[in-house]
């Protein structure tokens, strides 16, 4: 059952080169797979995800908007017992935009959107006491953003909220992760185990309401990205072939973005969620030839509650993914991939009223990644 450690380790990586349509904003995973990849290496993926959100109730067509998110790392080791590490991704976001001429989500034309963006960049340092213990820790930078619109019936129409602005500025802050991996090559076992804390931002914020007439600028909102708990894990099971699974654990449940004049005009925050986040990711990847090999995984999601806003009106997902890699050469691989998702049925709501029902929910995502060995 033994495997090559460049065949073992990069077959694993198979697992995230789709996206995730995951609880509250979660997008990336957060995946450390690449540090984790012995000697030096890099790499670097894009991934799509094509959602459709709809709600026959409300007559809402499609209010999920498509998005792409890059990703890249860089893993040196740098003496046999010390690696360091270099990871970037999109961790978080939101983007959705609702049909203008629906009165339930549009008035005078324009329509409810939002758009939510963030970066992070992880630097992490590594020590391997012996071939079988990985220790690891580093600090993480995160930018976030956004912009919120707000339209129609479903806020009260132009009178209270239906004419509502937010403007989120760029704000940068930091936070730590740290972990540990354990590993048995001969037989192509490694898990491991991150964990992220909590990042808090302050957001220079300006509200609008009245189509702009009313401007509330010079405020703060305070966005408090969550921690997480990541646990992986890889084993051989017969020649050629490994079984992985991912479980990932988020503090969605304490998680609001409450804009000042917003709350004072309405007692409302502007995004909350009511529970934690879990999903796990279960599959097996299998090496057919020397250079061609691929994996299937079927992936669950609990969303982070239900009723749930109406800037993201799906509670959880069912996932079925397949991925397959190219390897050319030892020292480099292509990998593409593809998942379907099975999005959950979910109450919108707008502060304490249910807005309406969003069913038959789907998302295809798609991946292609390219790695190096160096």
């Amino acid at each position: 059952m033994k495997l090559n450690k460049i065949y073992s380790s990069i077959l694993l990586s198979t697992l995230p080169l789709t996206p995730a349509l995951a609880a509250g904003l979660d997008r990336s995973g957060q995946s450390i797979a690449a540090f984790l990849q012995p000697g030096n290496y890099a790499e670097a993926g894009i991934s799509v995800l094509d959602p459709k959100v709809q709600s026959n109730q409300l007559k809402v067509n499609d209010m999920a908007e498509d998005y792409y998110f890059p990703s890249a790392a860089i893993k040196v080791q740098a003496t046999e017992h010390i690696s360091i590490g270099l990871l970037y991704d999109q961790p978080f976001g939101a983007e959705s935009l609702y049909p203008s001429n629906n009165l339930v989500f549009g008035a005078n034309g324009e329509a409810t959107q939002v758009e939510v963006e963030t970066h992070n960049l992880s630097a992490l340092i590594g020590y391997q006491p012996t071939e079988n213990w990985n220790f690891y820790a580093g600090p993480v930078y995160q930018t976030v953003q956004g912009t919120v619109s707000l339209r129609g019936l479903a806020y009260g129409g132009a009178s209270k909220l239906g004419s509502y602005d937010i403007n989120l500025k760029e704000d940068e802050a930091y936070g730590w992760l740290a972990g540990f991996a354990y590993q048995i090559p001969e037989i192509a076992l490694k898990t491991a185990i991150t964990y992220r804390s909590e990042i808090k931002h302050e957001l220079d914020t300006t509200e609008t309401f009245g189509f702009g007439a009313i401007q509330r600028p010079n405020a703060l909102t305070e966005v408090v990205t969550p921690q997480s708990v990541n646990i992986d894990f890889q084993t051989g099971v017969a020649a050629n072939t490994l079984a992985f699974a991912n479980i990932r654990w988020a503090h969605w449940d304490q998680f609001a973005v409450t804009p000042k004049f917003l709350n004072a005009a309405s007692g409302n925050n502007l995004i909350d969620y009511s529970d934690d986040q879990i999903s796990a990711t279960v599959g097996v990847g299998h090496k057919f030839t020397s250079k061609w090999s691929g994996s299937a995984s079927v992936g669950w999601d609990s969303g982070a509650g239900n009723p749930v806003t109406t800037l993201g009106p799906v509670e959880g997902f069912w996932s079925v993914g397949l991925g397959g890699q190219y390897s050319p050469a030892e020292n480099y691989f292509i990998q593409a991939g593809v998942k379907y998702f099975w999005l959950g049925d979910a109450t919108a709501r707008t502060g304490t009223t249910d807005v309406g029902e969003f069913e038959d929910n789907y998302a295809l995502g798609y991946g292609l990644k390219i790695g190096y060995r160096f």
